[in-house]
């Protein structure tokens, strides 16, 4: 019997759990879930004016017990483990409501937390009753299938590169959905109480995904995920039961227009590129023997070998043995360790791999 073909690019109409059970297993790359937060409000909130807050209310974030909760829980994270692929991952998203619930049920359930990242509010709406903090932060989760969950999307290099070479953090600083980007109906009413803010998935997407990729939400709200899925050339599946959200995030994805291919391919990962020898520089004639390598600082040195091994006094071995023994380490990563001195400064020996890498793609 042959699987069903995936629903790409489409909303379907239906309760989250019901519909997820119709797509095949492990056809879906990554997840992003803003499930209801349970927000267990009780009777109006107010501003000191009197106004009302247009808070959370409706029917679909209410629950009549934990344990429901809890149950509702496994049940859709039991089927998006099923359709997940074995590198692919889940992002979900939630407050002090829910998130520390969704979290033990992950783990009940097999999967890896591979991070916490909180999404820090740069506008937060204010505590007005005076009794507790203000809630300027919401929380995701990053996991994995298991464990020994091993290929899943990651690209550091691309998101360290766009952090002006800083390694990206686990907290993001980032506005909550307003102005223009907010979708509102006739009435000028927001047409979804809880509407993520653009600029959060397109960061999800970026750091866990790659173009093609196909990307499931399975509460999938005023459609957001889709949006950036479009804009950033992404495949995405959405399920959402409410039909006027449905539709308002129909016409909201269709009015996105893609970016250039040449804007969202994805920057090549050097873990995932082909593997170049040191040898095969000394033999390409990049780098010659009896050249001398340094280190960044010039307080170490090594000779270059014809079989591609460097030595420092008698000791020999490779670019990484070497520049580990010189420092007094367990290891070292010899590409970026080592340099070539000439004219115009020091060259890393990657330089000349990256070369080599270049010539072959």
């Amino acid at each position: 019997m042959e699987a069903p073909a995936l629903p790409l690019d489409t909303i379907l109409i239906g309760d989250c759990v019901a519909e997820l059970e119709k797509l095949p297993p492990a056809s879906v790359d990554l997840v992003f879930a803003d499930p209801p937060y349970n927000l267990q409000l009780q009777g109006d909130l107010r501003r000191p004016d009197q106004s009302l807050v247009d808070a959370v209310d409706d029917a679909w974030d209410q629950f009549e017990s934990f344990s429901a909760y809890d149950a509702f829980t496994r049940a859709w994270l039991l089927q998006v483990r099923r359709v997940l692929k074995p590198t692919g991952t889940l992002w979900v998203i939630g407050s002090y409501h829910n998130i520390f619930r969704v979290g033990a049920t992950l783990q009940d359930l097999g999967y890896w937390i591979l991070n916490d990242v909180v999404w820090r509010k740069t506008n937060p709406m204010p505590n007005f009753r005076g009794r507790r903090f203000t809630n300027a932060h919401e929380t995701m989760i990053w996991a994995a299938r298991g464990a020994d969950s091993k290929g899943y999307t990651f690209n550091y290099e691309a998101l360290k590169a766009g952090n002006e070479d800083l390694q990206p953090r686990s907290d993001w600083l980032i506005p909550i959905c307003s102005g223009g980007e907010r979708l509102k109906g006739g009435d000028g009413r927001k047409v979804h109480p809880t509407q993520k803010p653009e600029a959060l998935l397109a960061r999800v997407l970026l750091s866990a995904s790659k173009p093609g990729d196909v990307v499931l939400d399975p509460f999938f709200g005023s459609g957001t995920t889709g949006a950036v899925a479009r804009r950033l050339g992404r495949r995405f599946i959405g399920v959402e039961r409410d039909r006027d959200y449905a539709a308002a995030a129909r016409a909201r994805i269709d009015a996105v227009t893609p970016e250039a291919h040449d804007a969202i391919v994805a920057a090549p990962a050097k873990r995932e590129a082909a593997r170049v020898a040191f040898a095969t520089v000394v033999e390409r004639g990049l780098v010659k023997p009896g050249q001398r390598l340094v280190d960044e600082r010039g307080r170490h040195e090594a000779l270059v070998r014809a079989d591609g091994t460097i030595s420092n006094g008698t000791v020999v071995g490779s670019i990484h043995r070497i520049g580990a023994v010189v420092q007094g380490r367990e290891a070292c990563n010899g590409w970026t360790f080592w340099h070539v001195p000439g004219p115009a400064g020091l060259v890393p020996i990657d330089s000349f791999r990256d070369a080599l890498r270049a010539e072959g793609a």
